[in-house]
C-alpha cells in the first residue's frame, strides 16, 4: 500500500514530534515556516523542500495527502481551511481553533470539500484515562456525584519570551495552549456542561501574558453532577499535577500524576480497575514538558481511517465542544 504523503506547516517543537511519527506511518514531503532559519534547518534535517509561504506549498506540492498544522493556535483555522479547499486532508494540533465561529467554519469546509479534519487529543490514549472511561461506560461507579479536575503546571517568564506565547490573538490563553487536553477528557467522560461559574486571575505573569495564569471553576451538568476545575501555570519550578477524581455511589477513583498518567487509587464496591499497559513518557519541548507522548496512537488511527475507512478516535465536533466549554469558562468570569 502506498505511503501517505504529509506536509508540515510550522517547524517548531511540536513539528519534530509529528515528523518522527510521519517517518513511522508515512512520508514527509515538504515543510513550511515563516522563520527562514528554523524552517530551512528543519527541512534540511528531513531532506525535504522548504517553503516560507504556506499558500505556495499548498499550490506546488500536489502529491500531499495530509497537511499537518503545527503553527500558533490563532493561525490554525485559516491554514486548515486553505488546505482543505486545495483538496488535502488536515491534521491540526490542539486547539483546533480559538473560537466557535472558526471551528464551525472549519467543519463546514471539511463537509463541503469531502476532506477529513483530524484533530489531536492524545490524552485519550493514557492507560489510566482509558481504564476510567471503560469503568464509567460500564456504570461501575453507579450514580456519579462529583468530579474534581486539577491542572498545576509551570510556565515561567522564559517560556513567554516567545513572540506568540501568552498573546490573546495567537495563543488564546492557558486553557487552550496547556489544558485543552484535560477539558477534552472532562467532556468525553461526562458530556456537555450546563452551568459554569469561574474566577480567573493573572497573579504571577503581569506584563508577560494577556490573559489569566490561574483559574477556579465550578461546573454543573444537566444530570445534577457537579465538579470543579482548578488550573494554573504557577506551579513552583515544574509541572506537578494533572489529576481527575470521580466520586460515585459505588466507588471513588483518582487518576493523576502530572498528565493523567497514573492510577492513584480505585476504591469500588466490586472489584478494582487495572491498567493494561504503562503510560508513555511525556512530550519533551526543550526547557519544558507537555502532555503524554501518544502521537503514535494518533497517527495509527489517522492512517487506519484513510487507508481502511475505520473511524478516527476523536472528531472535529469533539474539538469544537472543548472550545465551547473554554469560551464558557472565560465568559463566565467577566
Amino acid at each position: 500500500m502506498q505511503k501517505i504523503q504529509f506536509a508540515i506547516i510550522g517547524c517548531g517543537r511540536a513539528a519534530a514530534i509529528h515528523a518522527a511519527q510521519i517517518g513511522q506511518y508515512g512520508q514527509l514531503i515538504a515543510v513550511c515556516d515563516t522563520n527562514l532559519v528554523k524552517g530551512k534547518a528543519f527541512a534540511a534535517i528531513h531532506g525535504v523542500p522548504f517553503y516560507e509561504d504556506y499558500t505556495a506549498l499548498l499550490k506546488q506540492e500536489t502529491n500531499i495527502t495530509v497537511v499537518v498544522i503545527c503553527t500558533p493556535n490563532g493561525l490554525h483555522a485559516a491554514q486548515a481551511i486553505a488546505a482543505m479547499k486545495r483538496g488535502y486532508h488536515v491534521l491540526v494540533e490542539k486547539p483546533m481553533a480559538l473560537n466557535l465561529k472558526d471551528a464551525r467554519k472549519m467543519m463546514a469546509v471539511a463537509e463541503s470539500t469531502g476532506r477529513q479534519l483530524f484533530t489531536v487529543m492524545q490524552n485519550r490514549f493514557n492507560p489510566p484515562v482509558v481504564a476510567l472511561k471503560q469503568a464509567l461506560d460500564k456504570g461501575r461507579l453507579g450514580k456519579l456525584y462529583s468530579v474534581q479536575l486539577n491542572c498545576f503546571w509551570n510556565r515561567n517568564a522564559a517560556y513567554y519570551k516567545n513572540n506568540w506565547h501568552g498573546t490573546r490573538e495567537l495563543d488564546g490563553g492557558i486553557l487552550f495552549t496547556q489544558f485543552s487536553h484535560f477539558i477534552d477528557v472532562l467532556i468525553w467522560f461526562f458530556g456537555s456542561v450546563q452551568q459554569v461559574k469561574s474566577i480567573l486571575k493573572n497573579v504571577a505573569h503581569q506584563g508577560q501574558i494577556a490573559l489569566e495564569d490561574q483559574g477556579a471553576v465550578l461546573l454543573e451538568w444537566k444530570n445534577g453532577l457537579i465538579g470543579t476545575l482548578h488550573y494554573s501555570v504557577n506551579s513552583f519550578s515544574k509541572n506537578r499535577e494533572g489529576s481527575l477524581t470521580v466520586l460515585g455511589e459505588k466507588g471513588m477513583v483518582k487518576i493523576g500524576g502530572e498528565y493523567l498518567n497514573l492510577l492513584e487509587y480505585a476504591h469500588l464496591e466490586r472489584g478494582t480497575i487495572s491498567l493494561k499497559k504503562e503510560a508513555a513518557p511525556a512530550n519533551q519541548y526543550g526547557t519544558y514538558q507537555g502532555s503524554m507522548g501518544n502521537h503514535g496512537q494518533v497517527y495509527k488511527s489517522l492512517v487506519a481511517s484513510l487507508q481502511k475507512g475505520k473511524p478516527y478516535y476523536t472528531s472535529a465536533a469533539n474539538a469544537k465542544d472543548t472550545i465551547e466549554l473554554i469560551q464558557q469558562i472565560m465568559k463566565s468570569s467577566s
